[in-house]
């Protein structure tokens, strides 16, 4: 009367309902995949600007 799944197979018939990933598709999630573009660019901008400020201050 009160049986409950267990939560492995609760997951695995998601997993199951899913439909296949996109051959070269890596995030299936939109807002992760603006976070970690985001992290990116800050990183890479964030070395830009310390050369930028090494080579004013050391040359």
């Amino acid at each position: 009367m009160f049986y409950r799944k267990s939560l492995e197979e609760r997951i695995a018939d998601r997993m199951a309902q899913r439909r296949p990933l996109e051959e070269g598709k890596t995030f299936e999630h939109g807002p992760a995949k603006f976070v970690f573009i985001s992290f990116i660019v800050i990183v890479v901008l964030m070395h830009v600007i310390g050369v930028a400020v090494a080579m004013h201050y050391y040359s």
